[in-house]
């Protein structure tokens, strides 16, 4: 469990919050989004590099955990990590959307150079839930394409490209790291 008592709440108060979310209570969203809006936007922001894109991925992300949480089964992982992880593909989408290709080349090279060099919001830090332990663990090789996939939304093929080694050893390295990863979050 984390340390930091903004992201994790207590077993029981989680239990009691996917209750009432599943009741559609809509004062456990507002508790919802006071605990982990912060955490979710700085997933977000992460991935799609631009706060007002960061700002929409994050408003329809809500929408979307509102509208499906009745698919959220707590004996598959903690709340958190089911809302991270739709977060997270809805921030990969934006970015690989055909919309948000055309804005990024059209950005001027000036707010392209401004928009590389922020520094990410801290609100976010992967060892609150222990990605950060867990993936130290792999091998380099490994590490590197879990983070290029998982954390910065690349596809297979652009980390393919990125690293300039053949597919087939970035999927390979992938599956593997997965397998890794698994056995030790068992």
């Amino acid at each position: 469990m984390s340390d930091n008592p903004l992201i994790s709440l207590p077993p029981a108060a989680e239990e009691d919050l996917v209750r009432r979310l599943q009741a559609r209570d809509e004062s456990a969203m507002t508790l919802f989004y006071d605990r982990y809006s912060a955490a979710l936007y700085g997933v977000i922001y992460r991935i799609v590099k631009a706060e007002d894109e960061a700002e929409d991925v994050l408003q329809e992300a809500l929408v979307k955990i509102w509208n499906a949480f009745a698919s959220y089964d707590p004996t598959k992982g903690r709340l958190f990590t089911w809302v991270l992880n739709i977060c997270r593909n809805l921030s990969i989408d934006k970015i690989r959307s055909r919309q948000h290709r055309v804005g990024s080349k059209t950005t001027g090279i000036d707010d392209s150079l401004t928009a590389q060099r922020q520094a990410a919001p801290t609100a976010f830090r992967p060892e609150h839930i222990g990605l950060q332990e867990i993936t130290q663990k792999l091998i380099p090789e490994q590490r590197q394409i879990i983070d290029m996939l998982y954390f910065e939304g690349f596809t297979q093929s652009e980390v393919a490209e990125e690293l300039n080694i053949p597919l087939g050893t970035v999927k390979t390295r992938a599956r593997t790291a997965i397998k890794v990863l698994s056995k030790l979050i068992r």
